[in-house]
C-alpha cells in the first residue's frame, strides 16, 4: 500500500523533481486557497466516481477551478450515468479516505479496476500540486513526470477536454 512516505520513495527512486509541502488537513480546494498552498502552481481536484451499477470506477482529474456536469461528462464519454463513490469504495479501490483523492491514489488500485480522465489543461503544465495519498502534505510535480509514474501502474489514462460547467 502506498501511503505519504511511500510515494515520496518513489518520486526519490524515480529521480523526480518535486516540492514537498506538509501542512495541515486539506479536505478541498478552498481548503487548500485558504493556506495558500496553491500560491504559485496549479492545484488538481480529483473526483472519484462510480457508473449507476456500481461496477465500474474513475478518478477525474480538472482543474481546481473547473466544475463538471456528471452527467454530461458521463453521456460524453459512454459511461453512463455518474455518482460520486462512497468512501468505501474509495478506500476499496484506491486505499484513500475522504479529501486525500489524488491521482497517486491509482498506485493502490493494483486490479488496475479505475479508468482515469485527466483535464487537457493540465497535460503541459510545469508544477501540479496533488496529495501524496494523505491530505495532510502536499507534493508538486510537472504532468510529464506525474504520467511518467502512474503508466507504469497499467490503468487506463485519458486526457480530455472538460468544459467548465
Amino acid at each position: 500500500m502506498y501511503h505519504k512516505e511511500e510515494v515520496r520513495n518513489l518520486l526519490q527512486e524515480e529521480g523526480v523533481s518535486y516540492r514537498w509541502v506538509d501542512h495541515e488537513a486539506a479536505y478541498t480546494i478552498e481548503d487548500m486557497e485558504r493556506m495558500g498552498i496553491d500560491a504559485d502552481a496549479a492545484v488538481a481536484k480529483n473526483l472519484f466516481l462510480r457508473d449507476q451499477k456500481g461496477k465500474k470506477h474513475y478518478l477525474v482529474v480538472l482543474c481546481a477551478d473547473k466544475q463538471v456536469n456528471l452527467r454530461s461528462f458521463g453521456e460524453t464519454f459512454d459511461l453512463g450515468k455518474l455518482s460520486f463513490a462512497s468512501e468505501e469504495r474509495l478506500m476499496k479501490y484506491l486505499g484513500l479516505t475522504k479529501g486525500s483523492v489524488t491521482p497517486f491514489g491509482i498506485l493502490n488500485d493494483i486490479n488496475c479496476e479505475v479508468r482515469v480522465f485527466i483535464d487537457k489543461d493540465l497535460e503541459f503544465v510545469d508544477e501540479l500540486g496533488v496529495h501524496p495519498n494523505d491530505n495532510c502534505a502536499s507534493v508538486f510535480l510537472s504532468m510529464k513526470d506525474l504520467i511518467s509514474i502512474l503508466s507504469k501502474f497499467g490503468n487506463d489514462i485519458s486526457f480530455v477536454e472538460i468544459p467548465n460547467q
